[in-house]
């Protein structure tokens, strides 16, 4: 029997960041049992250079991404989502699209390493240290046994990744199915 592949939306307001980061780490780190996708709510049209920096660095892919509007994931041709996890307060409190297949959906907010001003250096620790905080996250989804729990007990479980280390405090975590 093959194992289902699930797919994943992860949320940010401009797309152009931890969003970015969290595709990219899921797309190599779970090859073969998760799908990765990104979009934003205000999507910014451009990957922040230091995303694609980070990502290259630690030795995952950087081909591909885009900053786009989480409408292309709203409408009927959209692939359906098992997951989606907003990575970022702002979009955690806005009005989400009906995502079709009413997707598993939780908060996995970490600050903004966009918004870290000062030298290269250490615009490049805040990405160095929210791609840490995003690993994290995606390495305890993978650990999750998904299959063999029931709705509230994986609602549960995601809520709490969504607390782990790293976690921005500006929105309330929140779970729903």
């Amino acid at each position: 029997m093959t194992e289902r592949v699930y797919n994943v939306l992860f949320l940010c307001t401009g797309n152009t960041a931890r969003s970015i980061l969290a595709e990219g780490i899921l797309r190599k780190d779970g090859a073969g049992r998760f799908n990765a996708f990104s979009a934003g709510s205000h999507p910014k049209g451009v990957v922040n250079p230091y995303a694609l920096k980070t990502l290259e660095a630690y030795d995952y892919p950087t081909e591909g991404f885009r900053s786009k509007s989480w409408e292309e994931f709203a409408g009927p041709d959209a692939p359906v989502m098992d997951f989606v996890f907003t990575v970022c307060d702002n979009a955690a409190g806005e009005a989400c699209p009906v995502w079709p297949g009413h997707p598993m959906t939780a908060h996995w907010g970490i600050e903004d390493p966009a918004a870290v001003e000062g030298s290269d250096m250490e615009k490049q620790k805040a990405f160095n240290l929210a791609f840490r905080y995003m690993k994290t996250r995606i390495s305890l989804l993978l650990a999750t046994p998904i299959r063999r729990l029931d709705k509230l007990a994986l609602s549960n479980r995601l809520r709490e990744i969504g607390e782990a280390e790293g976690a921005s405090h500006g929105h309330k975590a929140e779970t729903q199915s």
